[in-house]
């Protein structure tokens, strides 16, 4: 299956070359490009992207802003771009639904990997900027950029204890693999444990997982990682 892809920057020079990048790669075509936010939200209406490649700063409607409206109407995944390594960039966007973070001077090949890993509709949870970021985000009251109320802590119990600790595990950084070898189950039912998670809570993917698990205590700062 081909993934679909728009690339929305206010740097012509930088649209068009990760544009060529993705548009070179097997089985990922750029549908459009945009300039800014709103010609960003527009396309994505317009083409039903799989994956939208979204610079945070940008005229008219800026990054953040835009990942709000995708994420809210359609079904396509964002994946931020900056060249700005700020903290409270990093968690709006996040918190916006944006399924993984990337600088702008990524690699090639890590950017190739990173549209294939959230069109297949996980997130960027092991890029090290992404860990570190969302750590220090996590690291006291003082860290975070007053965001909207947390979910409180009583949400947890719809889910079950294995489920309960699975959530506490992707809040680690753990893929399905390792996972599954820390509570002795099968990938499979990790899959599946990580699926119930996701549905009972709401929540989008394992970024905004890591989120819910640190904002309603199940994670703690200086936790195991």
């Amino acid at each position: 299956m081909t993934v679909r892809v728009v690339v929305a920057d206010d740097q012509e020079l930088v649209r068009a070359g990760f544009g060529m990048i993705l548009d070179a790669q097997p089985g990922i075509e750029v549908v459009a490009e945009a300039g800014d936010g709103a010609e960003a939200v527009a396309a994505v209406r317009e083409h039903r992207p799989d994956v939208l490649l979204l610079d945070i700063r940008m005229p008219v409607m800026d990054g953040i802003e835009a990942a709000r409206v995708v994420c809210a109407e359609t079904g396509c995944r964002v994946l931020m771009l900056t060249t700005f390594d700020l903290d409270d960039y990093v968690y709006d966007a996040l918190r916006a639904g944006a399924s993984g973070f990337l600088l702008k001077d990524v690699r090639r090949d890590d950017l190739v990997h990173a549209v294939r890993v959230v069109a297949a509709g996980d997130s960027l949870l092991a890029p090290s900027v992404t860990r570190r970021l969302i750590a220090r985000f996590v690291s006291g009251p003082a860290a975070l950029p007053a965001p909207p109320a947390a979910p409180p802590a009583g949400r947890l119990a719809v889910l079950t204890g294995r489920e309960r600790e699975t959530l506490q595990l992707i809040a680690r950084g753990l893929s399905n693999a390792e996972i599954a070898e820390a509570m002795v189950v099968s990938e499979h039912t990790v899959k599946t444990h990580v699926s119930n998670v996701l549905t009972k809570l709401g929540l989008r993917d394992r970024v905004q997982a890591v989120i819910a698990a640190y904002e309603t205590g199940l994670a703690v700062p200086g936790g195991p990682v």
